[in-house]
Parts: structure tokens; C-alpha cells; sequence
């Protein structure tokens, strides 16, 4: 099993903040966020790599704390070439990019760089593989309809599969949000260039899902305990305190 890390925005609703700095790689309770994520995936006896794909404005930047995460993982850092948000390829072709640079094709979690959860991610992996060949999508009941209009929305049937992908609907008909955590086992990675070639949207992770789940079967697992969506200053701040106090305790 290999994982690759989408990290290759530019994070502008959380300006000052990361002007100069990663997302991923801000600080929450002490340590980069992306380092929480690590860890997780540490602790995954089977995973063999992990690549994570960033742009060249930071990727000095990951090149620089990659000398200093502690794994024993082996991490490849990868530049999509682009410098700013205006030039982004977006999250589908930075997984084709990230894929390439895996030494061999493997089953693949895929993790936005941008959110933060206090669940195991061994959790979701031994449940998505135990779904194959169909893919995993990791989903969060956020319990709110208004605040479920912020997010793409995960509709599924009584077994969890996924009977449709709404992308920020102004009226929600689910508060299941999808968490930007992925399973793909090895056989489904030939559909991500189907998925270009077929012109589809390229950005935002929830088109691709959405039309995945008219070639394939796609399951829901749904994550307890809390979430962050690291997407503007509020969320950030609530997430550094919230693994403070967690660490504290």
C-alpha cells in the first residue's frame, strides 16, 4: 500500500498565514499538521511509500521538513510546477503526477493535506480493503444542514454505497460530508486517466468521485470522534486548540 498527500494549494482563505507557509504545514499543537497525518499512516504495517505533491512556491518548503519528520516511511516530495492559485493543475492531474513517482502501482490512500482527524486511519484501511475491488471514500456526519452546504455531500444506499456526490448543495439532503480521505485499490487507479481523458472537471476531488461511482462500486466509511476542515482561519485556530488540549490531557 503507497499514500499520497494532496498538497499542492495555496491555501489563500488562510492568508496571512500562509503566505509564506504550506497548509500542510502549519503548526497545530506544536507540530506541523501534516505530521499528525504522518503519524497515522505510521501506523499502517503494509504501507510502503508515501508521496507528497506540492507546487514550487513550497516545495522548497516540504523538501526542508522532510529532513526533519521523523518515519519510517519512506517520503518522496514532488513538484507539480505551478506558482500560483490563478496556474493550479488541480487534485486530479497532482494524483496522476503523484502516482507516477510511486516506485509501484499499489493499493492508494489518498489524503487532502488540509484536514485533521483524531481516528485512526488503520481504522478505515482494513475496512475499505475488506470492500475491494470497489473504493472507499472517508465521510463525517457533520449534523448541521447549514453547515453541510460548505462541504461535498455524500448520499449512500443501506450497505454504504455511494448513490451520489453533491458538491456544496445550497439545499443539503444529507449532513454526510466527504473528508478528503481516499481508498483506491490497485485495480481501480486506471480510472483517474479515463477520468482526464473523459475532460473531466480536474480540481476538486468530489467530480472525479462523482463520476466514479458510475464505472465502479464506491463505499462510504464513516469516521467518529472529531474533524477539521482546515479551510479558513476560524477552523484552523479551533483545530490547534482542540489537539492541544488533547495532547495536554
Amino acid at each position: 500500500m503507497n499514500a499520497i498527500f494532496l498538497c499542492a494549494g495555496y491555501g489563500t482563505r488562510l492568508y496571512p498565514l500562509t503566505q509564506d507557509t504550506p497548509k500542510p504545514l502549519l503548526s497545530i499543537a506544536g507540530e506541523a499538521l501534516l505530521n499528525h497525518l504522518i503519524k497515522k499512516l505510521d501506523s499502517i504495517p503494509t504501507l510502503e511509500q508515501i508521496v507528497i505533491v506540492s507546487n514550487a512556491r513550497f516545495y522548497d518548503q516540504f523538501s526542508k521538513w522532510q529532513k526533519t519528520v521523523q518515519t519510517k516511511k519512506r517520503i518522496s516530495i514532488v513538484n507539480d510546477g505551478t506558482s500560483d492559485n490563478d496556474h493550479r493543475l488541480g487534485a486530479i492531474p497532482d494524483l496522476k503526477l503523484g502516482m507516477k513517482n510511486l516506485a509501484q502501482a499499489s493499493d492508494l490512500v489518498v489524503l487532502a493535506g488540509d484536514n485533521l482527524f483524531d481516528m485512526e486511519l488503520i481504522d478505515f484501511t482494513s475496512h475499505a480493503q475488506s470492500k475491494r475491488p470497489a473504493a472507499t471514500v472517508g465521510v463525517y456526519d457533520v449534523k448541521d444542514l447549514k453547515l453541510a452546504s460548505k462541504y461535498g455531500l455524500i448520499k449512500t444506499d443501506s450497505s454504504g454505497k455511494i448513490t451520489a456526490f453533491l458538491e456544496k448543495p445550497k439545499d443539503p439532503p444529507t449532513t454526510l460530508a466527504s473528508m478528503g480521505v481516499y481508498f483506491f485499490p490497485k485495480e481501480t487507479l486506471v480510472y483517474v486517466d479515463r477520468y482526464l481523458q473523459s475532460h473531466g472537471n480536474p480540481d476538486a476531488p468530489g467530480f472525479y468521485i462523482s463520476w466514479l461511482t458510475q464505472q465502479i462500486d464506491v463505499y462510504a466509511f464513516k469516521f467518529n470522534g472529531t474533524w477539521f476542515d482546515i479551510g479558513d482561519l476560524d477552523s484552523y485556530y479551533k483545530a490547534d486548540e482542540f489537539f492541544a488540549q488533547k495532547l495536554k490531557n
